[in-house]
């Protein structure tokens, strides 16, 4: 069955080169293939509440250089776990067939997820489900298999960089030691990048145990 209709989201935290990968996808569909785009806002949360709108050829172009996305994303919007509301107080529903419904509803025969592991793993239950899904590796933390480097990471390092390399003057004349803490959560790809490009004395990642009473 050839492809006429597909949904693109931006799911979990926001880093350089998501409205690049948008801008790719909605081009590269209507131009060469002549598909139907929709725009998922705020990712699942969009799927979940029914909020998207198709997206036209204009409605990508010059996005390339901004940071952010243009549709809105959400790291607390798992549908198999959703946030809500009850008598006041807070409560978690699987509301997953709503993702479903929606996606029958839409006519899509294939969505793009643009995310991290948090993504992969919802979209992961949704295939188990019967949808057609292709995930796009972001995160800064490049923590993700089957992929040498996942878009965003290369920025994040780069920044951490330029803020070690500041902070060695500051060091040198206040006579201090300097502990700097990158993100990464439990992979320490930014950490060892960043820290061998701006010349640290000691790295710690959280793939290699360690004293802290022996590196003090």
């Amino acid at each position: 069955m050839s492809i006429h209709r597909i949904g693109v989201l931006s799911a979990g935290g926001d880093c350089p080169g998501i409205n690049a990968v948008i801008h790719a996808v909605v081009k590269k569909a209507i131009l060469d293939y002549q598909m139907e785009i929709y725009g998922i806002f705020d990712g699942f949360e969009g799927l979940v509440e029914g909020r998207w709108r198709t997206l036209q050829y204009n409605d990508v172009s010059g996005i390339m250089p901004l940071g952010g996305t243009i549709l809105g994303t959400s790291n607390k919007a798992n549908p198999f776990k959703y946030p809500c509301t009850e008598y006041g107080k807070l409560c978690f529903k699987d509301l997953s067939q709503e993702v479903v419904d929606h996606y029958h509803s839409m006519g899509l025969q294939a969505l793009i997820t643009i995310g991290g592991d948090g993504t992969f793993h919802i979209s992961d239950r949704f295939i188990q489900k019967g949808l057609n899904i292709v995930g796009v590796p972001k995160t800064i933390d490049n923590d993700l298999s089957e992929t040498d480097f996942t878009f965003g990471f290369d920025s994040a390092v780069w920044v951490a960089t330029d803020a070690i390399d500041r902070l060695h003057t500051t060091a040198q004349a206040h006579h201090r030691v300097m502990v700097v803490e990158v993100m990464g959560r439990y992979a320490g790809w930014i950490a060892l990048y960043s820290g061998i490009a701006g010349g640290g004395d000691v790295i710690l990642i959280p793939e290699i145990p360690y004293n802290i009473e022996n590196i003090c």
